[in-house]
């Protein structure tokens, strides 16, 4: 079976491990909860089905049982965490001690990279801004971001964002793009980071009301009653419209600036209106 660090699901893990077991022995769902200390002997079976919860000493407990080393342990109970966190901050923070853990195993997550890109500001922003300043300094980038931000963390950022190959670095130390656009793509993980990076930049936005000139930003909204349909609709015009920005900007390989769009579109009533007492 795969390794227990290539699993974001720890009922999957667990269930797949004892589908494997089973398939080599007369290993039953009663060897195994006896193993993990449950007086229940199908107590771990409704845990890989959904029915129950694995609680942290539980989880830890389980791990052992299915012989996980001490780095298995601690992933198998971060995983735990992770399904079970009812905030994004408490996933992000499991998530990220998982891809820690993982990482220290040189083993690469799927998702990990993609979730760090779409998790802070500033690697989308550097890795536009930084081709368009060939030959800067970290601290020149630095001074250039109207948002505040150190050297050292543009030279963090410029590594981590060479590591996942989103930029490349020549011979004469100037970055490149390797694709012009980055997606989420179909992942179960990255939307978690999206919705941090969503939240980041709602806040440049609002503060760039008082501190853009007019005439160097644009903002504008329509409040609108609609149907689900239209609402459907509406949504599909947006994601043709991104499309067609996103062929505007490309087109050509100068950049003068960075600009950041956020299209939002959001509910400001309760789903009640048509409803009757």
């Amino acid at each position: 079976m795969k390794d227990v660090l290539e699993y974001r699901d720890y009922r999957q893990y667990i269930a797949d491990y004892y589908a494997d077991r089973k398939a080599k022995s007369a290993f039953s769902w009663q060897e195994f909860a006896t193993a993990a200390g449950f007086s229940s002997p199908v107590y771990l079976k409704y845990v890989s089905e959904g029915r129950f919860n694995l609680s942290e000493e539980a989880a830890e407990r389980t791990a052992r049982s299915m012989h996980l080393a001490d780095y298995e342990c601690e992933f198998f109970v971060e995983m735990v965490k992770f399904c079970h966190a009812k905030t994004d901050d408490e996933k992000r923070s499991a998530f990220s001690k998982m891809l820690s853990i993982a990482e220290s195993r040189k083993m690469k997550i799927l998702e990990g990279e993609s979730f760090r890109f779409f998790e802070d500001w500033k690697n989308p922003v550097l890795r536009e801004l930084a081709p368009a300043m060939p030959g800067a300094k970290p601290l020149a980038l630095a001074h250039a971001c109207r948002e505040k931000i150190s050297a050292a963390e543009v030279t963090d950022t410029l590594n981590f964002l060479v590591k996942a190959e989103l930029l490349k670095k020549d011979k004469n130390g100037n970055y490149e793009q390797t694709d012009k656009v980055v997606t989420t793509g179909p992942m179960d993980v990255t939307p978690l980071a999206v919705r941090g990076l969503h939240r980041q930049m709602g806040e440049f936005a609002l503060d760039a009301i008082e501190g853009v000139p007019l005439d160097e930003r644009h903002f504008s909204g329509l409040t609108l009653g609609v149907t689900r349909e239209a609402y459907q609709e509406i949504v599909q015009k947006i994601a043709e419209f991104r499309k067609e920005i996103i062929a505007i900007a490309t087109r050509e390989s100068a950049t003068d600036e960075v600009y950041r769009l956020n299209v939002q579109f959001f509910p400001m009533t309760n789903k009640s209106l048509n409803k009757k007492d």
